[in-house]
């Protein structure tokens, strides 16, 4: 009870501070809040006894030494939690509602928003559980502050030195929501041998496995006359963005698609008559089907450009990160280890994709092969995510016995 008052504690403190990530920003980080949370988390460090924190541009670097007992050439592991989150909703003037010992049904946010098992059905295994939603404005920010809150309060367990474990190594990481949180990553000052990343979801669901992620971008430049006499003479952006937008197979829309398929999702439009601009996002655990999907809408770009010959039309891809699955299967014991934790504190395993990308997936290919631990939450990026206080609380159970397991000769 006392270690879950403290995750709520942290928890409530954390979400308040709005630290949403600004994709038009080519600041590091992204927005000032997440700097602002980092040193709020350093004066708590050095509240908790913890002498050696690095603060650098967002990113937020400490470590806490192996137990006396423990033989030296115990390796060292580490845990990460990103500070940010999302653009899709505001993450500013976050309320927290914790609804305690939830006895099922309906939970209401706000007077438009209602968390119901009927449309969330996996709500229904959390009876009994402390939920905690935002108001109804904003999303709530346990992606991922709640597990910034389960590494504080680990670290606040680690202090009182109560069981033997090797060297760790933490980090807080800026801008994980728009692709950038290991763009800046000092991954010789995090000298970890393998790693967590702690902002996986649901209870007992963990992660090796990610995407393969490019971003796409069409440029379209038109060519404006006035509308009377536009006929053979306009190219109007908007339409050929919207022609190009409307070409794309539904069933690879991310709306349409679950577990291992792929999809290209179209994120934003913007523009007019002379310029047009779509951004979207590329996605797939198979490489080679996710340049499948790339060279199919390069197919669709080149049609549109004989339809449209009076417009300039500049199609690109950049790479974000890569299925990290392909460096932790060459380390077997990073799993071993993680799901005999599991096991040890009552948690039946579930081994899932993340459709989507974790700090993990680019650390793994910098050499640390870093899967993803659940949080206890849902719903994340909007006005309906949700936390379980007592799936919080499990995870750092795991965490402790994680670094029980990797403690021991």
């Amino acid at each position: 009870m006392e270690m879950k008052e403290s995750l709520w504690n942290r928890f409530q403190k954390y979400v308040k501070i709005d630290t949403q990530a600004n994709s038009k920003s080519s600041t590091v980080p992204s927005s000032s809040g997440q700097e602002l949370l980092a040193r709020e988390l350093q004066k708590e460090l050095e509240e908790l006894g913890v002498k050696n924190s690095y603060l650098d541009r967002g990113y937020l670097y400490f470590s806490i030494e192996g137990s006396k007992k423990t033989a030296a050439n115990i390796p060292a592991i580490g845990f990460l939690a990103h500070l940010d989150t999302a653009e899709d909703a505001s993450g500013k003037n976050v309320r927290p509602k914790r609804h305690s010992a939830y006895s099922g049904g309906d939970i209401k946010i706000s007077d438009d928003v209602i968390l119901s098992p009927q449309h969330f059905p996996e709500l229904a295994d959390y009876k009994g559980h402390d939920i905690v939603t935002a108001s109804g404005d904003t999303l709530l920010g346990a992606d991922n502050k709640a597990g910034v809150a389960i590494l504080m309060t680990l670290v606040e367990l680690l202090q009182k030195k109560t069981w033997e474990h090797g060297p760790i190594y933490f980090a807080f990481t800026p801008d994980e929501e728009i692709g950038r949180g290991m763009d800046h990553f000092d991954v010789k000052r995090f000298a970890a041998e393998a790693a967590y990343t702690v902002d996986g979801d649901l209870v007992g669901f963990v992660e090796n496995e990610t995407f393969n992620a490019d971003e796409l971008t069409i440029e379209i430049s038109g060519k404006s006359v006035h509308p009377g006499s536009a006929k053979n003479k306009m190219a109007n952006a908007v339409i050929i963005a919207s022609d190009i937008i409307a070409a794309w197979p539904a069933n690879m829309l991310p709306e349409s698609t679950e577990k291992h398929e792929g999809f290209i999702g179209i994120m934003s439009v913007s523009g007019g008559v002379e310029k047009a601009s779509i951004r979207g996002i590329v996605r797939d655990h198979d490489l080679s089907k996710m340049h499948g999907m790339e060279e199919l809408m390069a197919a669709i770009v080149e049609e549109k450009k004989k339809k449209y010959p009076l417009a300039q039309i500049v199609l690109k891809f950049r790479e974000q990160y890569r299925n990290m699955k392909i460096v932790i299967d060459k380390h077997p014991q990073v799993m071993k280890k993680l799901l005999r934790s599991m096991e040890s504190v009552g948690i039946t395993p579930r081994i899932k994709p993340v459709r989507g990308g974790t700090d993990g997936a680019r650390l793994s290919f910098m050499g640390v092969p870093t899967p993803n631990i659940f949080v206890g939450g849902s719903n994340y990026h909007g006005r309906y995510e949700w936390i379980s206080l007592d799936g919080m609380h499990k995870s750092l159970e795991t965490l402790v016995a994680l670094t029980v397991e990797w403690g021991e000769k």
